[in-house]
């Protein structure tokens, strides 16, 4: 694609990062044959290739966006399954990352749209907050049909019938290994996470210590800062990325740090390119060490010796994070780490299509997200599953706000097959 950049915009990095991009996509509109929205929705504009035109016009003329444009790119998930797809190679994330911060900068939302997007940067990352907004929440969802506004009905919905009990394992501490140390990690613990469900991590802490890793949960680590990155608020994600690098950054330099393990696959995609995000930062060479040495849970797994375990007579449907089949490139860990417990695994037609989920893509934009998990439910109900898989907490509300069948974290599966405690979902009542 040709681009008119001038070298006077061209001195700012974004400008710059984007210009390449740019000049990388050829319009060959592979694009379109796996973007969610335009399976959807089945207009240019809802696709990368319309959304690329969009963001080129904004940023060459220096407009102020309008009310079209912002619409159009509000609608895109971040599921990254066009870079996927694009034969040039096409970084789409960092360009549609930079274009919502350009948005965030110069578009003067409706004030109900800035209401609800400070709302969520307010409580998403915070979990005692989150906790609180959940249980009110949880008394209001009766109402929830009452309400004009399909985004604040979305909000009450998505409150969990039971709402967890706060888990001391996310406190900052050490756990040793039961075996011979065999690795020493950070265990990121996240935020809404910790609200939402706080059996990921106690799971993911049995099994590393029972593998041989001693787990680190670094004091002052938090939010990973993907929730209000995808808002284009890059001065507050940017501050919560940057807590977490210098507590990383601490363990790395005191005793050392092995890898930093991941258990949510959105939180791991931002992770690993801190390295990008702050290139341009004193923090550089720090955030690029913290990226080198992020890895998703199953990555870690895979080096370590998960015993083969008997056939458990249970059919498990895997469902593929967005973030973690385009984002992070892993595609076969999880299935396969499954398969070695002894589960038999099935994976649902489409796997590559979002369910949805995508961050607070489903609290702001209901009306999509609700047609995407009711595809998302009938191709993984089609297979006839026990249980439902999968790596990261989005999508398992979203998934398991739409089916009866039982929705776990994969590792939650693991560590059952491994000696642990049966997953509180297939426990019997």
């Amino acid at each position: 694609m040709q681009t008119t950049f001038t070298e006077e915009q061209l001195q700012d990095p974004g400008t710059a990062r984007a210009n390449e991009i740019l000049r990388a996509c050829v319009h060959c509109g592979f694009c379109t044959a796996t973007c969610p929205t335009y399976q959807v929705l089945g207009d240019e504009l809802d696709s990368p290739r319309g959304r690329i035109y969009l963001i080129k016009d904004m940023l060459e003329n220096e407009r102020v966006p309008d009310p079209t444009t912002v619409k159009h790119i509000d609608r895109c998930l971040s599921c990254l399954a066009c870079m996927t797809t694009c034969p040039s190679g096409v970084h789409y994330m960092h360009l549609v990352d930079h274009a919502r911060a350009y948005i965030e900068e110069h578009y003067d939302r409706p004030w109900g749209d800035r209401a609800l997007r400070w709302l969520l940067a307010r409580i998403l990352p915070y979990p005692g907050r989150f906790r609180l907004a959940l249980l009110g929440a949880k008394i209001g969802r009766p109402f929830a049909r009452l309400l004009p506004d399909p985004r604040l009905r979305a909000m009450l919905e998505m409150a969990p019938k039971r709402i967890p009990p706060v888990s001391r394992n996310d406190d900052p501490q050490s756990f040793a290994p039961e075996v011979p140390r065999k690795t020493r990690v950070a265990l990121m613990t996240g935020c809404a996470q910790k609200a939402l469900n706080t059996d990921i991590n106690d799971a993911t802490i049995r099994l590393l210590t029972r593998l041989g890793c001693e787990v680190v949960v670094a004091r002052g680590a938090g939010c990973c800062g993907a929730l209000t990155h995808h808002m284009g608020k890059t001065g507050e994600s940017h501050a919560a990325a940057a807590k977490n690098i210098r507590a990383w950054t601490a363990e790395i330099d005191g005793a050392g740090l092995d890898a930093i393990v991941i258990n949510t696959s959105g939180c791991g995609t931002t992770v690993k390119d801190y390295g990008h995000m702050f290139r341009n930062d004193p923090l550089a060479a720090e955030a690029a060490r913290v990226s080198e040495l992020a890895m998703d849970i199953s990555e870690l797994l895979m080096t370590l010796d998960l015993p083969e375990s008997a056939d458990k007579g249970l059919c498990v449907a895997y469902h593929a994070a967005c973030s973690l089949q385009h984002g992070q490139k892993i595609k076969t860990h999880p299935k396969t780490l499954l398969k070695r417990a002894g589960f038999t695994v099935a994976e649902p037609a489409d796997s590559h299509l979002c369910c949805g989920s995508a961050g607070t893509y489903n609290l702001m934009q209901p009306e999509i997200s609700g047609q995407l998990k009711a595809r998302k439910v009938t191709t993984l109900e089609a297979v006839s599953p026990d249980v439902i898989a999968a790596g990261n907490i989005g999508c398992m509300m979203q998934i398991g706000s739409g089916t009866g069948v039982p929705v776990v974290h994969t590792v939650e599966l693991l560590d059952w097959a491994t000696g642990g405690p049966t997953p509180p979902a297939l426990a019997p009542e």
